[in-house]
């Protein structure tokens, strides 16, 4: 007997043509704080089942790219710009594919990865998780341009870069 979920948003999704109802999660960090703009490069860390990649790749556009990689295997997304890897991104060579495919060092990295806990295994689970969380954040490093610089480039609500320095370094921390 297969599982139903009853909330609204996955049902919302589905009826919309998302893979995931974590697709309004991306569409109200992208409405809030601005995340991706038309022709930005674009990661998504942990990408299965693809609902980041769909709003991702509808706000960069035809001159931008998405690209996400995921250990399952990913049913092939019908969008030009958007390019879906199979890796672990415990492995070396995982940054060097992301580069290649991006074409060039990624302006946005995005990740809503997590590790799949076992019953047997609740101790070891914060550990995958930490290990995951550090794989991320090199694979991140190696294959993007700074965060704090391309954050710093946007103006303040105050319209003053230096209350945008302030804010982009707390969110780093």
């Amino acid at each position: 007997m297969a599982y139903e979920r009853k909330d609204s948003f996955h049902q919302r999704a589905k009826r919309e043509g998302f893979r995931s109802r974590a697709a309004y999660k991306l569409d109200e960090l992208q409405r809030e704080h601005r995340l991706l703009r038309s022709g930005d490069r674009v990661v998504d860390l942990g990408c299965w089942p693809g609902g980041w990649m769909q709003v991702a790749s509808a706000i960069v556009g035809p001159s931008g790219r998405v690209v996400g990689i995921d250990l399952a295997d990913l049913d092939p997304l019908p969008l030009e710009n958007a390019i879906a890897l199979r890796g672990d991104l415990t492995d070396p060579g995982v940054a060097q594919r992301l580069l290649e495919a991006l074409g060039r060092p990624a302006d946005v990295v995005l990740s809503d990865a997590v590790p799949r806990p076992t019953a047997r295994a609740r101790r070891r689970s914060s550990r995958r998780s930490s290990r995951s969380c550090r794989s991320s954040c090199a694979a991140a490093a190696r294959s993007s341009r700074s965060c704090l610089r391309r954050r710093s480039r946007r103006p303040s609500r105050a319209g003053s870069a230096r209350g945008s320095r302030r804010r982009a370094s707390r969110n780093l921390r």
